[in-house]
């Protein structure tokens, strides 16, 4: 672009108006190169949150991002295949549990993931807690276990949309992560650099996710499904409840625990719930089935017959980790410190509030304040009591296994704060709020039956 000035349109953004293609093309091709400093594209990212980006500005952004390097080619690989995305939240295991199911019906998962990015877990932390497993294939490696397996889940190497890669770590650095059209061309981006032929979107809302507000999880969902669909991906979206954690486990090798639970038969209702939601929608956007009850029932056969389970030691073992720690959770190691929290009062647990159990999760290790800091695979939570639950005080509410180095007085000062103790029993909270599609959204109870 001739006369390409960085200073003005960072200008120009920040007095609110619309950036043209080409500008944005320079802007990124100039920071993936190196020839725009960090300080610069900081200050766009910033013009960005504060002003946003129309849904063309958008576009524009997903389709650059995308191009900025290689995409992975599934070609040549029989099956139908549907990659399935969280926004991320707090207890969020389910992509270790949809894809062996949804894999067991005939339909092909392969995924791109990431680490903990703020107070959310990380796909890749999580599966790293099974020994020897390698979270970071090449491009022939990815296919040949996906064609092996029926499911993958690799990390984004260094020539996936790289420009994403690069603005993923400036943002989470900047306090510009909690922004529509960013968020959007993030995962958008990475979703179409895998050739997948459908897109699954679990949108999360409430105080674990990244947008709080329903309103915004609702522009999200809609902004990426348009976006997947002109690209031409059968693309579709659930709003899911981040409110509180989800399952009993927060914690990067709790949460694989109880992901194989789950694929035992053993699962709690509530992540259960929105497992069985999100696969339906993964069922319907393969083509296998053309009704949400009839794809439950098939995915509950799935898990009862044994045949999810087989698939996810497959799958452990493809990717290098040890099988055997679906038998033996010893496998895992053991935690430096544990203890008890305890209920401080009698009455009904009437809410637990994600964000900050969250952020607990990374004053006793198992997350990061900084991306170099080192995780602790085997510290988290195991909850006893959640909402809903009669306690009495003096009674256990959660199980804390950390590394030890953590103020153990502040971290339960924290919890206890985190846990809204009431005489009256709750109402049971919605799970799955929304379903959304190129013609629209609805309400899940409406379109689920």
């Amino acid at each position: 672009m001739k006369n390409f000035n960085m200073y003005e349109m960072i200008m120009k953004k920040r007095d609110g108006n619309t950036l043209q293609k080409e500008e944005l093309q320079e802007a990124i091709d100039g920071y993936v190169d190196g020839s725009i400093p960090d300080y610069q594209i900081s200050a766009l990212l910033m013009a960005i949150f504060l002003n946003g980006l129309d849904q063309r500005e958008t576009e524009d952004l997903t389709d650059i991002m995308l191009k900025s390097g290689d995409s992975i080619s599934l070609d040549g690989i029989a099956g139908v295949k549907v990659d399935k995305h969280s926004t991320g939240g707090v207890g969020d295991k389910v992509s270790f549990i949809v894809s062996p199911i949804v894999t067991a019906c005939g339909v092909k998962v392969p995924m791109l993931s990431g680490r903990a990015l703020g107070h959310t877990g990380g796909t890749l932390d999580k599966l790293e807690s099974i020994p020897g497993f390698n979270v970071f294939l090449k491009v022939d490696q990815f296919r040949t276990i996906l064609e092996k397996c029926g499911m993958v889940i690799s990390g984004q190497t260094d020539n996936i949309v790289p420009a994403d890669k690069k603005l993923y770590a400036l943002r989470d650095t900047t306090a510009t992560v909690n922004s529509i059209p960013l968020i959007t061309s993030s995962i958008m981006s990475k979703k179409l650099a895998l050739g997948t032929d459908a897109i699954v979107l679990d949108v999360k809302t409430g105080s674990g996710a990244f947008l709080p507000d329903m309103k915004d999880g609702i522009e999200l969902c809609k902004s990426m499904v348009n976006i997947g669909e002109k690209s031409g991906r059968k693309t579709l979206g659930l709003i899911t409840n981040m409110d509180e954690p989800l399952g009993t486990a927060v914690g990067n090798s709790l949460e694989i625990i109880e992901s194989i639970e789950c694929l035992k038969g053993n699962g709690p209702e509530d992540l259960m719930t929105v497992t069985l939601a999100l696969g339906a929608c993964m069922l319907i956007a393969a083509g296998v089935e053309d009704d949400f009850g009839a794809a439950i029932v098939r995915l509950k056969k799935a898990v009862s017959s044994g045949k999810a389970l087989d698939v996810f030691r497959d799958f452990i073992e493809a990717q290098g980790g040890d099988p055997n720690v679906c038998d033996n959770y010893f496998l895992f190691g053991n935690s430096n410190s544990e203890w008890e929290l305890k209920a401080e009062s009698s009455g009904y647990i009437s809410y637990i509030n994600a964000f900050e159990i969250g952020m607990c999760a990374i004053d006793i290790g198992a997350g990061r304040r900084k991306k170099e800091d080192m995780i602790d695979h085997t510290a988290g939570f195991i909850f006893h009591k959640r909402s809903g639950d009669k306690v009495k005080s003096g009674d256990t509410i959660i199980t804390v296994r950390s590394s030890g180095k953590e103020d153990k007085k502040e971290v339960e000062k924290r919890l206890l704060n985190s846990i809204k103790i009431t005489s009256a029993a709750p109402d049971k909270p919605e799970l799955v709020y929304y379903f959304a599609d190129k013609n629209g959204m609805w309400d899940w109870k409406e379109v689920s039956g």
